[in-house]
């Protein structure tokens, strides 16, 4: 008995847990997360949203005060900058065939007024838009021993590479002074195609590169309006002109694009080409002074927005830069998301690496001016590229909805409709005849902050994707134009052998969930609702209507219901 005792004493008795304390225990613990951290976080992100968005306010005033005062008082490139045809500059100087005044261009006389321009055309699988480009550029008005085209192609595809070349050869067949140039590898992708086509011993008569990528097409006037700035301004490294799209009536997504853009050039270019002699070079449809580029340092691929680097470069060493925007330039948009989707990464994430990387060299450059410098770093690099894109997201697509949670966090009215309101009629200043199509221009442009901001912060941060480059997919929507070629029709087809068959065999591809459907819009536009829901039911903050909508915006993109579908997804 006594041992059956100590048995029973040794066995621990049970304990019983109070679980209405330790729910009140973490109920105590949330709530005090809640004060100390959660609030004081989503408060921050809401100052931090409201600053950004007054800044951005600011400079969208400045930038259309700045282009209708141009336009009120005549200020146009012409005015600011000496400018007058080349043709005419030879009559004067008596050489040429002069009819009505003006120098034939084609004459060989008068050909020695106009100085060697070499045309650069990219190229990467350009199979759908390749010819437009190609024959643009050959029907370009310039004494044809004064202009070298150069296309650089770049292509993996043995069809491709073989049907360009062909193209190519009709046009030499012509008497255009037409090169086709390749390389080994694609090692820096359109910058080191760029530099390796500068090194060919035939580019060192050359004054002028004319910069075209595969999908653009020139009108054939394009050099004639544009050399002459940087002929009769030593000072002038750049002329950029405006580009504009043969497909955007095609779908929804290109209508966006082009509102977006058409901002882009109408205002942004404008005003920074006005007041600063300086914007960003929009990588073709320019054309470039080639010993600015040398003075710069050339080509580089460090990151890819090489136009932009080299256009940062040549700024620090205090060339000027003029936009030009009489002059268009016809282009292809991509309409598919996915196509639209790897262009904004490359064009957000470039920007915030180049950022990064050059912000002790303008700081520490001692050729320009400290307002110039502070134009730079201050209103092209951290409103433009850092605070534009992660405002839209932090603020419109999480801060407001979060919000919703917490009664404790009141945002003022101002901040939510009057000054969002501004900045959008500011911006729909570019593309009037669209005003119609604001409201879904704007749901969309916060749908794709989700991946403006992931591409800024992968700039910033230079992880694994900083380099990631992915050429923007055509679907040959620009053959619905035809570039301007009159006389050039009766070309002599070239019998070529072609290394590997035109129509290869296709292959039955399987498409995964996640790559049908864009899987990052659909919990982020799920979770909006949830928080338009909550708003309803509880927080009666009247958000919930533009979080419904906002919601159903993410969820559309998501699923797939905005662009055009590929041929090969159908």
């Amino acid at each position: 008995m006594a041992a059956t005792a100590w048995l029973w004493a040794e066995v621990p008795v049970p304990v019983r847990v109070d679980w209405a304390a330790v729910a009140a225990q973490c109920a105590w613990a949330g709530q005090q997360a809640r004060a100390l951290l959660v609030v004081p976080t989503v408060r921050l992100l809401v100052l931090l949203s409201l600053a950004m968005t007054v800044m951005i306010l600011l400079e969208k005033l400045f930038v259309a005060a700045v282009c209708y005062a141009a336009k009120a008082f005549g200020h146009r490139p012409e005015s600011r900058y000496r400018w007058r045809p080349i043709a005419a500059s030879a009559c004067k100087a008596g050489g040429g065939d002069e009819e009505d005044g003006i120098v034939i261009v084609g004459s060989s006389s008068g050909s020695a007024a106009f100085p060697v321009v070499l045309v650069q055309i990219p190229m990467y699988n350009e199979r759908e838009v390749y010819k437009v480009s190609i024959g643009a550029a050959c029907a370009l008005e310039w004494p044809s021993d004064r202009m070298v085209i150069q296309v650089l192609d770049d292509s993996t595809d043995p069809v491709v590479k073989d049907l360009v070349k062909i193209e190519c050869q009709r046009w030499k067949s012509k008497g255009v002074n037409i090169r086709y140039e390749v390389r080994e590898n694609r090692k820096g992708y359109k910058a080191g195609a760029l530099k390796q086509g500068l090194m060919r011993d035939y580019v060192r008569e050359c004054e002028f590169i004319a910069m075209f990528d595969a999908d653009f097409q020139p009108e054939s006037d394009f050099l004639l309006r544009t050399v002459p700035f940087l002929v009769h301004n030593p000072d002038i490294a750049l002329v950029q002109t405006r580009w504009k799209f043969v497909n955007s009536d095609e779908c929804l997504l290109t209508r966006f694009q082009e509102m977006s853009l058409d901002y882009h050039f109408k205002f942004e270019q404008e005003a920074g080409s006005i007041v600063y002699s300086f914007f960003g070079f929009n990588g073709t449809a320019g054309v470039w002074r080639i010993s600015a580029i040398n003075d710069a340092g050339g080509w580089n691929d460090r990151t890819t927005v090489e136009d932009m680097d080299l256009a940062v470069r040549t700024a620090l060493l205090g060339w000027k830069f003029v936009y030009v925007g009489d002059v268009k330039v016809r282009s292809e948009l991509p309409s598919t998301f996915k196509a639209y989707r790897f262009q904004q990464h490359r064009w957000s994430c470039g920007p915030a690496n180049l950022f990064k990387k050059m912000l002790v060299d303008i700081l520490e450059n001692k050729k320009v001016s400290f307002w110039s410098k502070l134009h730079l770093l201050y209103d092209f690099f951290f409103v433009g590229k850092i605070a534009a894109h992660t405002l839209t997201f932090i603020y419109y697509c999480f801060a407001i909805p979060v919000s919703v949670f917490f009664p404790e966090i009141q945002i003022p009215l101002w901040g939510v409709v009057y000054v969002p309101t501004v900045i959008t009629l500011c911006k729909s200043l570019g593309s009037p005849s669209s005003f119609h199509l604001v409201i879904l221009w704007v749901l969309f442009e916060n749908v794709m902050s989700l991946h403006r901001i992931k591409a800024t912060i992968t700039g910033l941060l230079d992880t694994r994707r900083v380099n990631e480059w992915v050429v923007t997919e055509k679907l040959g929507d620009a053959n619905k134009t035809e570039p301007a070629m009159e006389g050039l029709d009766d070309v002599q087809v070239i019998d070529v052998e072609l290394s590997t068959p035109l129509v290869p065999k296709l292959e039955k591809r399987r498409t995964r969930l996640w790559d049908k459907y864009n899987c990052s819009e659909i919990p982020v536009g799920t979770c909006i609702i949830i928080c338009g829901c909550y708003d309803v039911l509880y927080a009666k903050k009247g958000y919930y209507i533009y979080l419904f909508i906002q919601g159903l915006a993410f969820l559309v993109v998501g699923f797939e219901y905005i662009g055009t579908r590929p041929p090969s997804a159908e």
